[in-house]
């Protein structure tokens, strides 16, 4: 970008004149004293630069900077279809007394889930339906009716949430099903709760309400789990990387699961891999590669055809390491 030279004359003593500043808005009023002859050079393309990498930048719509004050708390029925979600706005999405809470942004997008504690249904003492859900129902998001797409809960009926809006988001069937989100529900259900559960939801742009991207942060048995994963079918992925050769040498893109500490660290030092209830936790896959926990691919193998405790017995049914 060319640089600009400005020039003024100036003819009188005493001249005020008006300074605008270059993207900043800022007006500058400032008094001349002897005349000015010329003005040295201004070179505005850094600044111009700079304005225009930050607005190439802005791609990707997920939670603003907000304070807990900005946001306006709404009572909402747990059970309402309406795929309308108010803009920043902050409310109860935990069925019966569980504290569970959503916030959107200035567009109506749903963008963060916390709790303190998740508290399992219970089955015997609260009004479950045949189906499994507090509700027969689930909120229409707009998204939801695409064939590939689900109701998505943040946080499931299993783990105590409700089937409205706030809580719903359209998310790929297989994810949903049985992917990265389903074993992370299973994660805590088979722990018996969670605490410190934070959702944060991402979305391509500020128009659409289907996510591209989440993360969900939660402690289970004193460790504490970061789950992240692209709204998509990992199954999908999966078949076409294996078919290109490529699901062994390329690191993960679909999810990441991190784990601060190993689950069952003791077990493992004993050559088995078990979880609390003494089920294997090495995931064979359909391509003949077992994977133990501490495998890049573990959490993207969604469909294991076997389970193992120890590698001896992988190895025995005819799976190997991966390379």
């Amino acid at each position: 970008m060319s640089k600009s030279k400005l020039t003024k004359l100036i003819m009188s003593l005493g001249l005020t004149f008006t300074l605008f500043g270059c993207g900043a808005g800022e007006t500058i009023v400032e008094e001349t004293t002897p005349p000015i002859e010329e003005v040295e050079e201004v070179d505005i393309s850094e600044s111009q630069t700079v304005e225009e990498e930050v607005s190439s930048s802005q791609t990707e719509e997920s939670e603003s900077d907000y304070s807990e004050d900005d946001y306006t708390y709404i009572e909402t029925d747990g059970g309402s279809t309406s795929g309308y979600r108010e803009p920043l706005v902050k409310t109860n999405i935990g069925f019966g007394d569980r504290d569970y809470y959503a916030y959107t942004n200035e567009y109506g997008q749903l963008v963060r889930v916390t709790a303190k504690e998740i508290i399992l249904q219970d089955d015997d003492n609260e009004p479950v339906k045949s189906n499994g859900r507090y509700y027969w129902k689930m909120a229409d998001v707009p998204g939801t009716e695409l064939p590939d797409m689900d109701r998505g809960h943040i946080i499931a009926d299993s783990l105590g949430g409700v089937s409205n809006a706030y809580n719903i988001t359209p998310q790929d069937a297989t994810l949903n099903r049985h992917g990265d989100q389903a074993y992370m529900e299973r994660v805590i259900r088979d722990a018996g709760g969670a605490t410190d559960f934070e959702a944060i939801i991402t979305y391509p742009n500020n128009e659409t309400h289907i996510p591209s991207h989440y993360q969900y942060t939660y402690t289970v048995n004193g460790h504490t789990v970061v789950d992240k994963f692209e709204n998509l079918n990992p199954d999908e992925l999966n078949k076409a990387l294996e078919a290109e050769g490529k699901l062994e040498s390329q690191q993960p893109v679909a999810n990441e699961n991190k784990v601060e500490e190993s689950v069952n660290n003791a077990s493992s030092n004993k050559g088995e891999y078990v979880d609390e209830n003494g089920n294997g936790l090495i995931k064979g896959s359909s391509s003949g590669i077992y994977h133990t926990p501490e495998s890049p691919y573990y959490s993207r193998t969604t469909s294991p055809k076997e389970m193992f405790k120890t590698i001896k017995e992988a190895e025995d049914a005819g799976y190997r390491a991966p390379k």
